[in-house]
């Protein structure tokens, strides 16, 4: 039922939008990556801040590369920004048929054995910018719980829970601990991505690209419980569509030392990265938080 707030002229560019991406997912996926991308194009010289937290991270990230070709990466990562849009209408309101016509599957047996024990398990994923399709994919098959921040825009942020709930997702806040764990007690799979900067609180320092950094520590805490399985999850686009991978359950996980475990996970999550690097979330202050006395690695906080 529609909210009476809605209707208030500052969610008009917001209905707009959910309109075009209604009307969005029935370009077909050439056509939308096409127009994506040049959306992005277009995106990437007004976005100097972005671009510019998307430059520090991949040349603090990939070392080796010259100043010409992490350039070349971000405007690439700007290109995949722009093709996001369309996948995150697809994620919303595309049909089961549409998202099954574009997708491979890969060792999907180690989610599918898992899912015949007693136990929980973690679906653990990096914020790739097909993601939030990628959540959509397993829900054609699975029942899952959505691991989730509320938008600020709560137009929006309702078309996200509400096109997510309509497929069968669980949807669970970032913040509400309580329906995590009791989603992991009664052996739910959650799908989870925990690559971005909490602060300090309940982070660990641990190398991610050779770097120390603030790296959340639920992961770990998480499956402690009711016999948690955690399995590397990836999604992400190639040229025919997507490709949705597994990975064997991660063995002795967690252990009794928290950096090491946060360790672990940023190593599976990292090289999962280098696979398709343009289509990672560079432009999330990922080393914000540093350990003391390290340098800041952005411009202004």
């Amino acid at each position: 039922m529609l909210n009476i707030k809605f209707i208030h002229p500052k969610f008009f560019p917001t209905w707009i939008l959910i309109l075009l991406m209604r009307v969005g997912v029935f370009i077909p996926f050439s056509t939308q990556v096409i127009i994506g991308s040049t959306i992005g194009k277009v995106m990437y010289p007004f976005m100097s801040k972005l671009r510019s937290t998307a430059y520090s991270n991949i040349s603090h990230c990939f070392p080796e590369k010259k100043q010409s070709q992490v350039n070349a990466l971000v405007k690439s990562h700007f290109e995949a920004i722009g093709i996001s849009l369309f996948e995150t209408a697809n994620a919303y309101y595309a049909s089961d048929k549409k998202i099954i016509k574009l997708l491979t599957t890969k060792n999907e047996h180690f989610f599918k054995d898992a899912l015949k024990q007693e136990g929980g398990i973690i679906l653990l994923c990096a914020h790739f910018m097909p993601l939030m399709l990628g959540s959509r994919a397993l829900l054609i098959n699975h029942t899952i719980a959505n691991i989730y921040r509320p938008q600020n825009n709560k137009l929006f942020d309702q078309a996200m829970v509400k096109g997510y709930k309509n497929h069968g997702a669980v949807m669970i806040k970032s913040t509400d601990t309580r329906s995590v764990v009791k989603a992991i007690n009664n052996s739910l799979p959650i799908w989870y991505a925990p690559d971005q900067d909490l602060g300090e609180k309940n982070s660990v320092f641990a190398p991610f690209f050779g770097i120390q950094t603030a790296t959340a520590s639920a992961t770990a805490r998480l499956a402690k419980n009711n016999n948690t399985r955690v399995i590397p999850y990836s999604f992400i686009r190639t040229k025919k569509g997507y490709e949705m991978s597994f990975e064997e359950p991660l063995q002795n996980f967690p252990s009794n030392n928290p950096v090491d475990d946060a360790t672990t996970t940023n190593m599976i999550l990292e090289k999962q990265i280098k696979k398709t690097p343009e289509q990672y979330l560079w432009i999330h202050r990922r080393f914000k938080t540093r350990p003391e006395g390290a340098k800041n690695f952005y411009k202004s906080n």
